[in-house]
């Protein structure tokens, strides 16, 4: 069996992604306290029968998977086009600062990089994998295409068109999500959005312009 070598993040988007981490556990409390204060609500003003009713909704309402992102950035960067693109088809992408950023350890395997996420107190965990292609066109613009996985299911599908712009280098990126996610997750995902461009400041990329969108 081929053997997993172990990667050390650039340490800046590491902070950057700690800091996110931090503040997506009190959100998700919160989420959840809000739903059970709701339930005792509905409890305290009719009975039981009625307040799971509404325990039921409120359950179906949150996990059941609606919507999915996807949106495109434009970025820039100091650093010369070859470095960029190994930068992106290397184990982690900057782009994904934020997965490989609160991985308990991060391994490269058989050219897969792999980022082990614990949460619950580390009762359980998750395996995201990443696998990227590379591509030049004929004008010599590189293309780096990166597929994640979590879990062994798809997660989201990246791509990075890399190019010359003289004093800087431009990034064109385009990101999609492969599943959907429930209500429950909506503001999880709006946070990540405010961390997403510190993180990738703390690697050397300014967000020139970005555009997002989430729909069913």
């Amino acid at each position: 069996m081929p053997s997993a070598n172990r990667v050390d993040p650039p340490r800046e988007a590491v902070e950057v992604a700690e800091q996110y981490l931090g503040r997506e556990r009190p959100v998700t409390a919160l989420v959840v306290f809000v739903a059970v204060s709701i339930f005792l609500g509905a409890y305290a003003v009719t009975s039981l029968l009625p307040a799971a009713a509404v325990a039921a909704v409120l359950l179906l309402v949150a996990r059941v998977p609606l919507l999915r992102t996807s949106g495109t950035a434009r970025l820039r960067t100091d650093d010369d086009p070859a470095s960029v693109a190994d930068a992106f088809a290397g184990p982690t992408p900057p782009v994904l600062a934020l997965q490989w950023g609160i991985a308990d350890d991060v391994t490269v395997e058989d050219g897969t990089a792999r980022y082990r996420v614990s949460y619950l107190f580390g009762l359980r965990s998750t395996e995201m994998t990443v696998d990227t292609e590379t591509m030049t066109d004929p004008s010599g613009d590189r293309r780096v295409e990166m597929r994640v996985e979590a879990g062994g299911r798809p997660w989201g599908t990246y791509g990075a068109t890399i190019r010359d712009a003289g004093d800087d280098t431009v990034v064109d990126y385009d990101y999609r999500s492969d599943r959907r996610f429930g209500l429950r997750r909506a503001p999880q995902q709006l946070l990540a959005a405010r961390y997403r461009g510190d993180a990738l400041a703390a690697q050397g990329y300014a967000t020139v312009e970005r555009d997002t969108h989430v729909g069913f």
